[in-house]
């Protein structure tokens, strides 16, 4: 989690100003992750090969999500970095408000270091970058904004849990080694899959330009 934290607040801003000023390259980017992380998906479940297929299926689902958000009309680039920020958000959250309170294990057999009290940080932080993203952007109501944020953080939080108990049934403790010191690809971006694919399937529920509008 400490790596999670580290990587948000030292790349964040990075990626985010790349993001705001030139995104060409994300069609790039997700063409070159996608082998990535059909790979790390096999190594986790090469034994199970229904859980392989559903595995790259949702990545795949993930990166076309990501793609069809940005390529919007409207506040496409908004959308993403109002994503992004909100995982960073609840990781940042998680991180402190956990190592500060501590209290109940959140899901000991899949991630002993989660607490429920992390989760907590992670929603209140993950509503107020939220709401702040609809201010900076003089869109959406912000109240709403607030609410969605919380379901993004719980969202994540669950996708990083789905790729732990995937980690912890391979008996690996990382699911790759392509970032060093970091692990995988999948190991940075869980809980980032689990939220585009579910900010994607309310954005086509709705058909429109939500949250924004």
């Amino acid at each position: 989690m400490l790596l999670r934290v580290v990587s948000a607040v030292i790349l964040g801003p990075l990626l985010l100003a790349a993001v705001w000023y030139g995104f060409p390259w994300i069609d790039v980017v997700a063409a070159l992750c996608a082998p990535i992380m059909i790979r790390e998906w096999f190594r986790l479940t090469h034994r199970r090969p229904v859980a392989f297929v559903l595995a790259a299926a949702y990545s795949i689902a993930a990166l076309l999500a990501l793609l069809w958000l940005r390529h919007q009309p409207a506040y496409g680039r908004e959308t993403i970095l109002w994503i992004l920020a909100c995982v960073w958000a609840t990781d940042i959250g998680a991180y402190f408000i956990g190592s500060l309170a501590g209290g109940a294990k959140l899901a000991p057999s899949i991630s002993p270091s989660k607490t429920w009290s992390g989760l907590v940080g992670g929603m209140c932080f993950s509503a107020v970058v939220s709401a702040a993203c609809g201010l900076v952007f003089d869109a959406g109501e912000t109240l709403m904004l607030a609410v969605i944020g919380i379901t993004i953080a719980v969202v994540a939080q669950g996708g990083d849990l789905l790729e732990s108990a995937a980690k912890r049934r391979a008996g690996v403790k990382d699911s790759g080694n392509l970032i060093p010191g970091h692990g995988g690809i999948l190991d940075r971006i869980d809980g980032l899959i689990a939220a585009l694919v579910f900010i994607a399937a309310l954005r086509l529920a709705t058909a429109g330009d939500w949250p924004w509008a």
